[in-house]
């Protein structure tokens, strides 16, 4: 049975994004087309990005936000960059393009009251059958886990710059 699956990463520990983008690689490795909207992360030179630019024709991988959120200077500005990037999901969503689309760190624009829960679990009832959304960020809500087909937590045990004070390393955590 062919359907599209509603998955979430979630928890404190690392990894949520990494899970969503190797879900992503093996998909594009099977010749589907996949979409990524980082809804958080900002203009950094991040290594997914310099390896889609190479290795992703089926990638589309569009970074839309302008850094984290929690330490804005204009949260104004990043509520209507998060509202652009929700209504570019939705077009990539309906568009019938894709075979998973990747909404990286939305659990914050749902935290924040950036995206409705009710309108989010809405757009998720009317997708299209076949289509699989992914979903990252600390703290989904109750109702999206509720939705959700597949949610794995991230748990962190152990952190190298907590421990050591040892910082995020190229190749590694960007």
């Amino acid at each position: 049975m062919e359907k599209g699956l509603l998955m979430v990463f979630t928890g404190d520990g690392k990894g949520k994004t990494t899970a969503a983008l190797g879900m992503a690689m093996r998909s594009a490795g099977h010749g589907f087309r996949v979409c990524v909207v980082q809804f958080i992360k900002g203009s950094w030179k991040y290594g997914e990005l310099e390896a889609v630019k190479r290795f992703g024709a089926e990638i589309d991988f569009r970074v839309m936000g302008r850094g984290f959120t929690f330490k804005s200077d204009d949260i104004e500005k990043d509520r209507a960059l998060a509202h652009e990037a929700w209504e570019y999901a939705q077009l990539a969503m309906f568009s019938r393009e894709y075979h998973l689309i990747i909404l990286d760190e939305f659990t914050y624009l749902l935290n924040y009251g950036m995206v409705g829960q009710t309108e989010f679990l809405d757009v998720m009832a009317q997708k299209p059958e076949n289509l699989h959304i992914a979903v990252t960020g600390r703290s989904a809500p109750h109702a999206v886990i509720k939705a959700a087909d597949l949610v794995t937590e991230m748990r962190e045990i152990k952190h190298p710059f907590k421990e050591q004070g040892i910082l995020a390393q190229k190749g590694i955590e960007f």
